[in-house]
């Protein structure tokens, strides 16, 4: 895929005892740079998701690496024709990726990693249990043929799921996967504490899959939903045709937009049954306003995000 914007994608679990003082330098390390996008910084790692001109890009990553000291970041890179993020934030949190309070601790242990060009066996294998564990929603635009869906709106909800559907026996094969691998992280660990033993993960997560793995060779089926405006990818990371519900943060294809239940920038099939009227009243005032300022050559951005 082309285009002006490089994305780089990047997480990687390694003790931040000092997380709190890296926040000031590395925010305007990376404003000065012009990138926008988002960091998470915590006292087990870090976790971004970062866009620019490609030379902005390679020296972010590059004062990344010296303000945190955390030498490989092993970023995932992709391409956009608009730039994907309003601007840059740098957040402190308990986790980098939240699972809530189970022992998982990537910087302890993690299940066994998984090239992408091996995945397509380990997941053909009839003894191996696939997990998605990724949200209900995400699920919906695309997983693995196969893949379990634990159907969880968050990924706290993951443990609950595991020690209620699931059964620790030695000889069950586990593979895991989720968008870049960081959730996996989290996953095996903690299920390598609950009595799982043989846990693997897919690594570099789907974006890595379907950047290195052929179509034609391909076991993914349909989109990898993004945290960004690019919404959905698919082979090679090309840019599917997915959009976002104003109504309800959901991703929503092209099928579901000739649906009578979806208005763009109102709802769509599902929340038009759950909003109220007045919600959607409002959403479609704010769908004006987009379309008016769209004719204006402007984009309407609508409330600051605090």
């Amino acid at each position: 895929m082309s285009g002006p914007y490089k994305i780089a994608a990047f997480y990687r679990f390694a003790p931040l005892p000092d997380f709190r003082a890296l926040q000031p330098p590395l925010l305007d390390a990376l404003k000065a740079l012009g990138i926008c996008g988002s960091v998470l910084l915590a006292e087990e790692g870090i976790n971004g998701t970062i866009a620019g001109l490609p030379e902005e890009i390679d020296q972010a990553l590059g004062a990344i690496a010296k303000i945190t000291a955390i030498s490989s970041l092993e970023p995932k890179f992709s391409f956009a024709g608009d730039k994907p993020f309003r601007r840059m934030k740098v957040r402190l949190k308990k986790e980098i990726v939240t699972i809530g309070n189970v022992r998982a601790n990537p910087n302890e242990k993690v299940g066994t990693y998984v090239e992408p060009a091996d995945w397509n066996a380990l997941i053909s294998a009839p003894d191996v249990v696939v997990i998605d564990t990724r949200n209900d929603y995400e699920f919906g635009v695309g997983t693995f043929k196969g893949a379990l869906d634990p159907q969880t709106e968050s990924f706290s909800e993951f443990p609950l799921w595991v020690r209620e559907k699931l059964k620790a026996k030695p000889e069950t094969r586990i593979a895991m996967f989720c968008t870049g691998g960081i959730r996996c992280e989290k996953a095996s660990a903690f299920m390598l504490n609950e009595g799982f033993e043989n846990v693997f993960h897919l690594k570099g997560g789907i974006l890595k899959y379907l950047e290195q793995v052929p179509q034609e060779q391909s076991l993914w089926e349909g989109g990898c939903f993004v945290f960004d405006e690019r919404v959905a990818v698919g082979h090679g990371l090309e840019v599917m045709d997915f959009t976002m519900c104003h109504g309800c943060l959901k991703p929503v294809s092209a099928g579901d937009r000739l649906s009578p239940l979806y208005e763009e920038g109102v709802c769509c099939p599902s929340c038009a049954a759950s909003l109220t009227p007045e919600q959607k009243a409002s959403n479609r005032e704010r769908q004006k306003q987009v379309n008016l300022a769209s004719k204006r050559g402007a984009k309407h951005l609508g409330p600051v995000e605090g």
